[in-house]
Order: structure tokens, then C-alpha cells, then sequence
């Protein structure tokens, strides 16, 4: 069996829209469980006093990363085959700075929102319709906007092109940076932690 599946003909449309309903739900549910569904567990990161937001995201990046990698190296995953959304420089980094802020300020991401929203939680509502509000007022103006969406396109950019580097090499230094982060965020935690 050779993945991914969906490009290898496995499953059609039908069915990979009900699978990532699967999958959402099931990403929803971890999320709450893990007490993700919570604005004050999320900003506990920008404290410093919890930085579990930080060490599950980056375990989910390194694990995706080896998973990927050492199923592409066995031969199992045609790695050509995953989609890489394209690289747009100025508007990636306005929207990732808009999306910060909004973070920080609301509580949220838009994932932990949804999350937060299943469960009841008001201010998890309103963070979602302010998300919905957001891609129709994005919808509705896109017209004047599109040369600034669509500016500074470089592709579907990697890491290793964008330093010149092969695969593993990257692999190794995104596991190393991991490692220091875990150490560091758990120095960082302790010490604002004793401090209070």
C-alpha cells in the first residue's frame, strides 16, 4: 500500500470529506480533553507559567516530520505527493502576525475555538463568530486585496530549499531545536512558577 491515499485513487471525494469529519472530531475531542478548549489554559503560554500549548504543538510538528520522513525514506509515502500549501511571503507574515495577536487578546486559535465552542463556552462562541465574520468580510473583499494576497509567491517552499540543506540534515536540526525547546520551557515554567 502506498500513501497518500487519497492521490492514489484508495478513496474519493465523498469519502475524504467524511473522513477529515472523522478526523476533526476526533482532533476536537484531544484538543478539549487536553484542556486546549480553555482561553485560560492557552494564555497561560504568553505568562510562562504553562507552556503545555507549546510542548503539544511541537511534538505534533517533530512527530508528523518523522513520520513523514521515515515513511518517504521506506518507500511507503511518495512524499512529491503531499500537497504543501505555496509560500506567500507578505501576506503569510501579516496573517500569522494578525492570527498572534488575535491569540493573545482573544485566547484562541481558531482550532482551540471551535473546541472551546462545542463545549459551550460563550467566549469560544464569540471567538468563532468573529472568525466566521472575518472570512466574509476576507470573501467579500478579496477583489481589491488579491494583489497583495497573491504577492511575494515563492512556490510550495521547504525548508531544506529554502536553506539548501538534504532532508535529514533539516530533520535532525528541527529535532534538536525540539529538544532545547522542551528544556527550555521547562526552565521557564519552573521559574515563573516558583516566582508566584
Amino acid at each position: 500500500m502506498n500513501a497518500p491515499l487519497y492521490k492514489y485513487g484508495m478513496f474519493g471525494d465523498e469519502m475524504s470529506l467524511l473522513i477529515a469529519f472523522v478526523i476533526g472530531i476526533g482532533f476536537g475531542f484531544f484538543l478539549e480533553r487536553a484542556g486546549f478548549g480553555s482561553a485560560r489554559k492557552l494564555v497561560s503560554q504568553f505568562y510562562l507559567d504553562d507552556m503545555a500549548v507549546f510542548k503539544v504543538m511541537f511534538s505534533a510538528i517533530v512527530t508528523a516530520m518523522l513520520g513523514v520522513t521515515y515513511l518517504g525514506w521506506m518507500g511507503v509515502l511518495d512524499v512529491d505527493l503531499v500537497y504543501l500549501v505555496p509560500t506567500y511571503l507578505g501576506p503569510q507574515i501579516l496573517g500569522g502576525l494578525l492570527l498572534g495577536v488575535g491569540f493573545v487578546v482573544g485566547g484562541y486559535c481558531p482550532g482551540t475555538s471551535v473546541a472551546a465552542l462545542s463545549t459551550g463556552r460563550v467566549d469560544g462562541m464569540a471567538y468563532a463568530l468573529g472568525i466566521f465574520a472575518g472570512t466574509i468580510v476576507y470573501g467579500e473583499s478579496y477583489t481589491a486585496i488579491k494583489d497583495f494576497v497573491n504577492a511575494g509567491a515563492r512556490g510550495a517552499l521547504t525548508l531544506p530549499e529554502a536553506f539548501n540543506l538534504p532532508w535529514g540534515v533539516v530533520v535532525f536540526a528541527v529535532v534538536l531545536v525540539a529538544v532545547g525547546g522542551f528544556y527550555g520551557a521547562t526552565l521557564i515554567e519552573r521559574r515563573v512558577g516558583g516566582a508566584k
